[in-house]
């Protein structure tokens, strides 16, 4: 019996089987856990519905969190299925492609700052209003960051901000809910290929200097990064609200190295 039996998770943001949505929707499921989905627009419908099959799932509704009329839609068709749920992951990021490459003063544009944080910060807020008179008792809510919340890094750019910002957000909703026994996590994953990486400038470059020089000397899988987010969604972790927990091979800790 998986540590997650009986638990039932609305996952937003799952779009590739190569990402860490897939990673901790595989997880999760593994651990016992029934599963429901979002896709962004009818492009990723079939994408979507396909991976939800592999896991068990024929939940998955019409969900971009720009949208309050869409949240509020997406969550009263989870209602009708399944009336409450104990576990929402939000796994969203965006921000425009011209703010992923260059000097960052000189390319973060006013338009460009306001869509990285709508979507990849508010909409964690916005998500988290919307859900909660359907959250069961112990619920949890997990969403994901990146080092460059707290570090500079070239190229991430206006989502370091945003990162930085969705990290304040999880701080914020944890003291905000605690008395309700809800609990919220953040998980700052080392980088990893996935679809979305791939927008960045220098992914290859970063998984490198990675594998070169972190402590455990490789990158994390999606698969390590969703047995963190199933344990960090569980009544293992009880204890634990407010935290950002690194899973990136230990880099995060790494001060100077030897080449």
């Amino acid at each position: 019996m998986g540590f997650l039996k009986g638990k039932k998770v609305v996952i937003i943001g799952l779009a590739s089987n190569r990402s860490i949505a897939w990673g901790i929707a595989k997880s999760m499921r593994e651990q016992g856990a029934e599963l429901a989905f979002n896709y962004q627009n009818e492009k990723l419908e079939s994408r979507v519905k396909k991976m939800a099959a592999e896991l068990g799932s024929d939940l998955y509704f019409p969900l971009d969190v720009s949208s309050d009329d869409q949240i509020s839609t997406f969550f009263d068709e989870i209602k009708k299925s399944w009336g409450n749920f104990d576990i929402l992951v939000h796994s969203v990021a965006y921000a425009p492609s011209s703010q992923l490459e260059g000097s960052f003063s000189e390319v973060t544009d006013r338009k460009g700052f306001e869509i990285a944080h709508d979507i990849s910060s508010y909409s964690l807020t916005a998500v988290t209003k919307a859900a909660l008179p359907l959250l069961n008792p112990n619920a949890n809510i997990l969403t994901l960051t990146y080092l460059g919340a707290v570090k500079a890094m070239p190229s991430y750019n206006v989502m370091g901000l945003a990162k930085a910002s969705l990290e304040a957000n999880v701080r914020f909703l944890a003291y905000d809910l605690g008395p309700k026994n809800i609990r919220v996590n953040a998980i700052s994953a080392g980088p990893i290929k996935t679809l979305a990486a791939s927008g960045i400038k220098g992914i290859k470059a970063m998984l490198n200097h990675v594998e070169k020089v972190s402590p455990l000397r490789r990158n994390v899988t999606t698969t390590e990064v969703g047995n963190v987010g199933a344990f960090l969604c569980s009544d293992l972790a009880s204890g634990v609200t407010g935290q950002i927990i690194y899973v990136d091979s230990g880099y995060s800790i790494v001060g100077m190295s030897h080449d």
